[in-house]
């Protein structure tokens, strides 16, 4: 369930890239009328869909946390809570990025998908040699995957069914050995990681607007 929520539903989210694209037309007459500038578009539309997305991340999140039996407590629910809400804006940003470099609603989202579905794939299931450097870093899942099973198996305690060894074994051991979660830093760190990228995404996609903006009338006057 918690792989679930990190891939499959966020991954589900590029069915809004069609409205990117609109806004990016939108956006492109109102610059032409010099209405507003690239950075006003990208702080008016970041903080406009974060009481949405929200939302939209609320009602899974509150429909099958309790019912798949995760951990009781609120601090838990919080966290799990906030790394849904990180990924559904990591998607977001990511297909706005990707509505400024491909327009066409067919490509953009073909595009969304391919990048998503790599991203998921490094994040846990490709070979070491193929993906670790860079790809695994780069992939947000694996922030999200691991925040996920921190979040939950941290501070329980499992029957050991082995025949050697002691009766219960730790969830911090679960994590390490079956898992294969890097155990160095603590949960609040994905989250922040993810934050962090929220921001990069953001800034990358003010980046390539006001790029593309220099670029094309050298392109069109050649």
């Amino acid at each position: 369930m918690l792989m679930f929520v990190a891939t499959f539903l966020t991954f589900m989210a590029i069915g809004g890239f069609p409205s990117f694209v609109d806004d990016m037309k939108i956006f492109t007459r109102e610059r032409l009328n010099s209405h507003y500038g690239v950075a006003a578009f990208v702080a008016g539309n970041t903080f406009s869909s974060i009481p949405y997305l929200f939302m939209i991340s609320l009602v899974p999140r509150v429909m099958a946390y309790y019912l798949v039996g995760l951990q009781k407590g609120i601090d838990h629910f919080v966290y799990f809570a906030l790394m849904l809400f990180a990924c559904m804006m990591l998607v977001k940003s990511l297909m706005m990025i990707v509505a400024s470099v491909v327009p066409d609603f067919l490509m953009g989202i073909i595009t969304g998908a391919g990048i998503q579905r790599v991203m998921m794939l490094n994040g846990d299931d490709l070979p070491k040699p193929f993906s670790r450097y860079p790809m695994y870093y780069i992939s947000f899942h694996k922030y999200a995957n691991q925040g996920f099973y921190k979040n939950e198996f941290e501070g329980l305690t499992f029957p050991n069914e082995q025949t050697r060894g002691p009766p219960t074994i730790i969830g911090e051991e679960i994590l390490r050995s079956v898992w294969q979660v890097e155990m160095g830093y603590s949960k609040w760190m994905d989250a922040t990681i993810m934050f962090g990228m929220v921001i990069l995404y953001r800034l990358m996609f003010l980046g390539i607007i006001k790029t593309i903006e220099k670029v094309k009338p050298i392109i069109r006057g050649l």
